[in-house]
């Protein structure tokens, strides 16, 4: 839609159905081996806006730190499973379906996962 500079606060373009899955558009994510994501819409400027996306894990991925950032996240795990903990300290594993939603500022992870996964993520700076 031309023109269109994005609806609400956050600025994101109209696009209508497409496979997001599919093979284009994925990258790695700096830091973290074996991590891959592909925005869907919208893009994140000097501390506002909002991000769709799509993360992938490759099997025996591990993020061994706890993650903190800036913004408000929502994550749902759309295949594969995740990992709370360490391989070594596996606290919990996180099953299709499972969703967090977390304010800006909270501590999780560490994360792994033994056979792969796909998030589907909602990313976005609270109202100033």
């Amino acid at each position: 839609m031309a023109g269109n500079d994005g609806f609400g606060s956050f600025p994101k373009q109209h696009r209508e159905f497409f496979n997001a899955l599919d093979e284009d558009g994925w990258e790695a994510v700096a830091g973290f081996k074996g991590i891959e994501t592909k925005v869907l819409s919208g893009s994140f400027d000097a501390g506002s806006g909002a991000v769709t996306r799509i993360t992938r894990w490759a099997a025996g991925t591990v993020s061994p730190d706890p993650s903190i950032h800036e913004w408000c996240e929502e994550v749902f795990i759309v295949s594969g499973s995740l990992s709370i903990g360490t391989p070594e300290d596996e606290q919990e594993v996180l099953q299709v379906g499972t969703y967090a939603v977390r304010p800006p500022h909270v501590p999780h992870g560490p994360f792994f996962t033994k056979d792969g996964c796909v998030m589907l993520e909602f990313l976005y700076y609270p109202p100033k």
